[in-house]
């Protein structure tokens, strides 16, 4: 068996995968632009939803899995649908997965 060049890499060398976002990263990224976007606070959004306005902040933060009840509360709060909050992260998720490949699309 020969050396490896520098050229080619070694048999044993792994690369490094990169990490895929988390459902939860993604869904509080959304929640946060849209309360953001309105120009409401934490405090305001969680008492319409009836959450503590620290538990929509690790919503926000990607550190809380919420039920659907809760994003169904947050969502209500906010106007926003079920549907429109999974459709969001679907987008989300899919442009990550689409940077991550060096992939890209054009505007239409």
């Amino acid at each position: 068996m020969s050396e490896p060049t520098a050229t080619e890499p070694a048999a044993d060398v792994v690369t490094p995968r990169r990490r895929e976002r988390l459902w939860r990263e993604l869904v509080g990224e959304q929640l946060r632009e849209i309360r953001t976007d309105r120009g409401e606070t934490l405090r305001t959004v969680a008492k319409r939803a009836d959450v503590s306005p620290q538990y929509l902040s690790e919503i926000e933060r990607g550190f809380k899995e919420p039920s659907s009840e809760i994003l169904a509360a947050i969502g209500g709060s906010l106007d926003t649908s079920l549907l429109d909050l999974a459709t969001g992260v679907a987008e989300r998720l899919h442009e990550s997965r689409t940077a991550a490949r060096g992939e890209f699309r054009l505007a239409a």
